[in-house]
C-alpha cells in the first residue's frame, strides 16, 4: 500500500472516534500540518470528509453512503430487516443483527429501542451498525462462536484474552467453553451485563442453507428497564424471529417457534441472487 493511501485511511479511521482539528489529524499520522491538509482536502473533494464550522474535520456523508451500499450487499441483512423491525415494534427493545468477522462481532443492522412509557430512546453505543466488539463478551458472539468447528474454536481461544469488563464478565477460556456448551445445547445465549454493566442482552442464531450459523440476532435493553429474567421471557419471540429469518434466507431450521408470533410463514425461501 502506498504511503499516501495508508495515511488517508488512517485519518479516516481516526475520525471514526469523533471530529478532529488539523493539528490533531496531523499528529495522528505523524506528518506536518501541510501534508495532513492536502490529504484532508482530497478526502473532502470526494465527500469522504466534511469540515465543520469550528474548523474540525469529521467523516463525510459519502462515506456513510458507501458503507450502506456495502452492507446492503450482504443479503442476510436485507432478508432479516422486516423481521427485526417487527420484533422491535412488538416489544420496543433494541434489536440487532451481527456476524462473526475476523474473530470479532460485526453489527450489520440495528433497530433502535423505543419505550412509549419513557421519554426518548435508549442507544447502545457498543452496537452501532458497522461497529466491532469482542466476541467473547457478548451474547451474539457466544452464539456465533458456539457453531465454529472445534479446531477453529481452539485456535481462537488459544490467543484470546478475557479482560474483566464488568463484575459478571467471563474470566477464562475454560469458563467460556462451559458457556458455549450450554449455548450449543439450548440454542441461545445471554449477556447479563458482561460487556456493559448497564446492558442485558439475549441472542439466537440465524441458520443458513447448509445448516450452519450465518448470523445472530439479539435483543438488548438497559438493566433498569428489563432485568435479565424479564428479558429472557422474550426468548420464544426471539427464537421465532431467527427461525423466520432462517426460513426466508433458505435455511432449514426445525419449525418450533414460528406459530402466530412474528407472522412468519413456512413458505418458499427468498431468492438470494
Amino acid at each position: 500500500m502506498s504511503q499516501t493511501v495508508d495515511r488517508a485511511l488512517t485519518i479516516l479511521a481516526s475520525l471514526g472516534d469523533g471530529p478532529a482539528s488539523l493539528e490533531q489529524a496531523a499528529a495522528r499520522i505523524g506528518v506536518h500540518k501541510s501534508t495532513a491538509l492536502r490529504l484532508l482536502r482530497t478526502l473532502q473533494e470526494h465527500g469522504l470528509v466534511d469540515r465543520q464550522p469550528d474548523q474540525r474535520y469529521r467523516l463525510g456523508g459519502r462515506l456513510f453512503s458507501l458503507a450502506q451500499q456495502a452492507l446492503a450487499g450482504i443479503d442476510v441483512r436485507q432478508v432479516a430487516a422486516p423481521f427485526l423491525a417487527s420484533l422491535n415494534d412488538r416489544y420496543g427493545h433494541t434489536v440487532q443483527l451481527a456476524v462473526l468477522d475476523a474473530g470479532e462481532v460485526l453489527y450489520l443492522d440495528k433497530v433502535q429501542s423505543r419505550y412509549p412509557d419513557r421519554p426518548g430512546t435508549w442507544s447502545d453505543p457498543a452496537a452501532r451498525i458497522g461497529q466491532r466488539v469482542p466476541a467473547v463478551a457478548t451474547a451474539v458472539g457466544k452464539v456465533l462462536l458456539a457453531d465454529l468447528p472445534e479446531d477453529q474454536l481452539t485456535a481462537f481461544l488459544d490467543v484470546q484474552e478475557f479482560p474483566a469488563r464488568t463484575s459478571t464478565s467471563i474470566r477464562t477460556a475454560e469458563e467460556f467453553r462451559v458457556e458455549l456448551t450450554a449455548v450449543q445445547r439450548q440454542g441461545w445465549a445471554v449477556d447479563q451485563a458482561e460487556y456493559q454493566e448497564t446492558v442485558n442482552c439475549i441472542a439466537a442464531p440465524v441458520v443458513g442453507p447448509e445448516g450452519t450459523t450465518i448470523a445472530a440476532c439479539s435483543m438488548s435493553a438497559p438493566v433498569g428497564v428489563a432485568p435479565i429474567a424479564e428479558l429472557s421471557r422474550l426468548l420464544p419471540e426471539l427464537l421465532c424471529t431467527v427461525e423466520a429469518i432462517s426460513l426466508a434466507y433458505g435455511g432449514s431450521p426445525t419449525p418450533r417457534w414460528c406459530e402466530n408470533r412474528c407472522g412468519a410463514k413456512h413458505a418458499a425461501p427468498a431468492s438470494r441472487t
